[in-house]
C-alpha cells in the first residue's frame, strides 16, 4: 500500500494562510466604506478546526477504505486487460472504492513494474480514475452535513462492535462523517466573510482562468488531495465566497496538483511505470488548458446542470473528466506506442519492488 495518507495540521495551515492572506484591502473595501467588525482570530481557527477535522476525516475515509476494499481493489486493477472500456470501467470503480485517483494510480504503478499489467493496458485505468474522483464532488455538493453525527455514531459503533471485516468500513464511514462535520465547520467559520467586501472581491478576483487554476494547484499540491480540495471549494461557493468561473478554474488546478503523488511513486521503478506517471501528468495538463479555452462553454453547461453553485461546479467537474476521459480512452494504443518510442525500455533506478508498498 502507499504511504499513510494521515495528513499533518501544517499542510492546513498552509493552506489556511493561502486562503485567507493578509492583504490590505480587506480592512478597508473600495469606496472608503469600513467593513463590517470582524474577529480575525475567531475566523482563523474555525477555518483551522473545519481544516484540520475535514483533512482528518479524509485520511480515516481512506484508510478504512484501503483496508476493506485494497486487495479487491487490486485485484480488480490486475484483471483491467479486457479493453480499453474495461479498462476505463475498472479504474473508476477502483477510484470509488478507494476514494483516492493518487492511490488507484501509485497501486496501478506497482502492478506495471512488476509486469503484472503491460503499460498499455494501464492507460484506460488512469482516465477511470479521474471519473472515479468525481463521487466524491458530487457527495460534498449534497449539503448534508447535518447527517455527519449520525455517520459519525455509526461508524464508531461498526468499528467497535461489527465483526472484524466490518470494521474497516466502520472507520471509513466514521471518516466520511468526519469529513462532513468539517466541511460544515469550515462552511460556518467563513459565514462572516460574506459581510468582507474586500475579501469578496479578492475571492472574486480569481475568477481569471489561469490565476484560479494556479491557485486550486497550489491548494492541491499543500494538501495532496484532490478530493479535498473540491470539498473546500464547493464548501467557499455554498456560501456565496466565489462565483462559478472562479470555482471551475480552481476545480481544473486541482487536476494539475493531484499529479505529484503519482510522479513521486515512480522513483526507482521501472520505464514503464515512469510512462504510466507521464501520461497521467500530460493527459491532465492537455486537459485541463482545453478546459481553460473552453471554460464559457463549461460554465455554461454547468449553469444548466443545476439552480446553485455549489452542485454546479460538482456537476462540471463529472462532465469535464467524463468527457475527457472518453475523448482519450480509444486513442491510448497509439499514445502508449508513442510513448514507448520516447521512453524505451530499462530501469529508471534501483530495481523494482512487485507492487506499490
Amino acid at each position: 500500500m502507499p504511504r499513510s495518507a494521515s495528513r499533518p495540521l501544517l499542510p492546513a495551515l498552509l493552506a489556511l494562510a493561502l486562503l485567507l492572506p493578509a492583504w490590505p484591502g480587506w480592512a478597508q473595501p473600495a469606496g472608503g466604506q469600513a467593513a463590517p467588525p470582524m474577529d480575525w482570530f475567531d475566523l482563523a481557527m474555525g477555518c483551522t478546526a473545519g481544516l484540520a477535522l475535514f483533512l482528518l476525516g479524509v485520511a480515516l475515509l481512506a484508510d478504512g477504505l484501503r483496508a476493506a476494499a485494497g486487495d479487491r481493489a487490486k485485484r480488480l486493477l490486475g484483471h483491467a486487460t479486457d479493453g480499453p472500456l474495461r479498462g476505463l470501467l475498472t479504474g473508476t470503480a477502483a477510484t470509488t472504492l478507494l476514494d483516492s485517483s493518487s492511490v488507484t494510480i501509485i497501486l496501478l504503478i506497482g502492478l506495471v513494474d512488476a509486469g503484472l499489467v503491460g503499460f498499455a493496458q494501464a492507460l484506460p485505468v488512469i482516465l477511470g480514475s479521474n471519473i472515479g474522483t468525481t463521487v466524491s464532488s458530487q457527495i460534498f455538493a449534497l449539503g448534508i452535513e447535518d447527517f455527519a453525527p449520525i455517520l459519525l455514531a455509526l461508524g464508531l459503533l461498526a468499528r467497535a462492535l461489527a465483526p472484524e471485516p466490518w470494521r474497516h468500513w466502520g472507520l471509513a464511514l466514521a471518516g466520511l462523517g468526519l469529513v462532513l462535520f468539517g466541511l460544515g465547520t469550515l462552511g460556518e467559520a467563513v459565514k462572516p466573510l460574506q459581510d468582507q467586501p474586500g475579501v469578496t472581491e479578492w475571492l472574486r478576483s480569481s475568477d481569471a482562468p489561469l490565476r484560479g487554476m494556479l491557485i486550486g494547484a497550489a491548494f492541491t499540491l499543500l494538501i495532496q488531495s484532490s478530493s479535498a480540495t473540491l470539498g473546500v471549494v464547493i464548501t467557499l461557493a455554498s456560501q456565496g465566497l466565489i462565483d462559478l468561473p472562479t470555482g471551475l478554474a480552481m476545480m481544473l488546478g486541482a487536476e494539475i496538483g493531484t499529479c505529484s503523488d503519482t510522479l513521486l511513486a515512480t522513483l526507482g521503478r521501472s520505464r514503464a511505470a515512469v510512462r504510466a506517471a507521464l501520461f497521467h501528468l500530460g493527459f491532465n495538463i492537455v486537459s485541463v488548458a482545453a478546459g481553460l479555452l473552453l471554460i464559457d462553454a463549461l460554465a455554461g453547461f454547468a449553469a444548466w446542470s443545476a439552480g446553485d453553485t455549489a452542485q454546479q461546479i460538482a456537476n462540471a467537474h463529472v462532465a469535464f473528466n467524463t468527457v475527457g476521459a472518453l475523448l482519450c480512452l480509444y486513442a491510448t494504443p497509439a499514445l502508449a506506442r508513442w510513448m514507448d518510442r520516447l521512453l524505451p525500455d530499462g530501469r529508471a533506478g534501483r530495481p523494482a519492488t512487485a507492487a506499490a508498498e
